[in-house]
C-alpha cells in the first residue's frame, strides 16, 4: 500500500478529474485538495472540517468515503497530528456558554427594567399620596378659618337709629 496522497491523486487522474473541478462542484478550497494530495495535513483546517474534505473530494472521485476518511486518519496520525474532534466539542461549548452569558446579560436587564419600572410607580404613587395629602390639609384649613371668621362676634354698627 502507498502513501495516502500518492494514491489519491492517482485515483483522480486515472479518472480525469481536474482539482479545479472538485473544488467548483464542491466548494473546497483548492489548496485544501493539493494539500490532502502532498499530505500537508497541517494546512487542513483540522478536525471534523478536514474529514468533510476527505469525503467532498472521495465523493466526487468516486471512492468509497469511509475508507478514504479512515485512511486519512491513519496518514495524519502518522504524521503526529491528532485528528480529535476535542477542539470542535470545546468550541460548540463555548459558544454555548457565550450564549448563556448573553441570555443572562438579557435577564439581567430586564430585571433592572423592573426594578426601575417599580422606583417609577412608587414615586408616582408618592407623589399622588403628598398632593392629595396636601390637598386635604389645604382645604381643611381654608374650612377651618373659614368656620373660625364666622364664630367671630359681628361688628355692630353704631350708626342706626
Amino acid at each position: 500500500m502507498g502513501h495516502f496522497g500518492e494514491e489519491l491523486r492517482k485515483e483522480r487522474t486515472s479518472r480525469g478529474i481536474a482539482l479545479e473541478t472538485i473544488s467548483g462542484s464542491t466548494k473546497i478550497v483548492q489548496r485544501y485538495l493539493s494539500a490532502l494530495e502532498d499530505e500537508k495535513f497541517e494546512v487542513l483546517p483540522g478536525g471534523i472540517l478536514s474529514k468533510g474534505i476527505v469525503r467532498g473530494y472521495a465523493r466526487e472521485v468516486g471512492l468509497d468515503e469511509t475508507t478514504w476518511v479512515e485512511r486519512f486518519l491513519a496518514a495524519s496520525h502518522q504524521q503526529g497530528l491528532a485528528q480529535d474532534e476535542g477542539g470542535w466539542v470545546e468550541f460548540a461549548s463555548n459558544v454555548s456558554n457565550s450564549r448563556a452569558r448573553t441570555r443572562d446579560r438579557g435577564l439581567m436587564r430586564l430585571r433592572w427594567a423592573g426594578v426601575l419600572a417599580l422606583m417609577l410607580v412608587l414615586a408616582g404613587f408618592g407623589w399622588f399620596v403628598w398632593h392629595y395629602v396636601s390637598g386635604r390639609v389645604l382645604a381643611s384649613e381654608v374650612q377651618r378659618q373659614a368656620v373660625t371668621s364666622a364664630s367671630l362676634p359681628v361688628a355692630q354698627d353704631d350708626t342706626r337709629p
